[in-house]
């Protein structure tokens, strides 16, 4: 199971709160500390490409998108 989706399950589960505490335990991904999964893209979650300059915490493709509107200029 992903990082993103083990939060799908919630719904079938919300009416068995002992199945969803079993569950919990046993999927939710841990916390990190290091390592380059601590990084991960703030806007889809991709782990490799990151830009943690200026705080943006992006990768490289979501920079691209939203880089104008951010206020970056491309200069050739």
């Amino acid at each position: 199971m992903t990082y993103s989706n083990y939060r799908k399950v919630f719904k079938q589960l919300k009416a068995k709160p002992i199945k969803l505490k079993k569950f919990l335990k046993h999927n939710v991904p841990k916390k990190r500390s290091c390592g380059f999964n601590l990084n991960r893209c703030t806007r889809c979650g991709r782990v490799r490409g990151g830009i943690s300059s200026y705080g943006l915490n992006m990768c490289r493709q979501c920079f691209r998108e939203t880089a104008t509107h951010l206020g970056f200029k491309k200069y050739n």
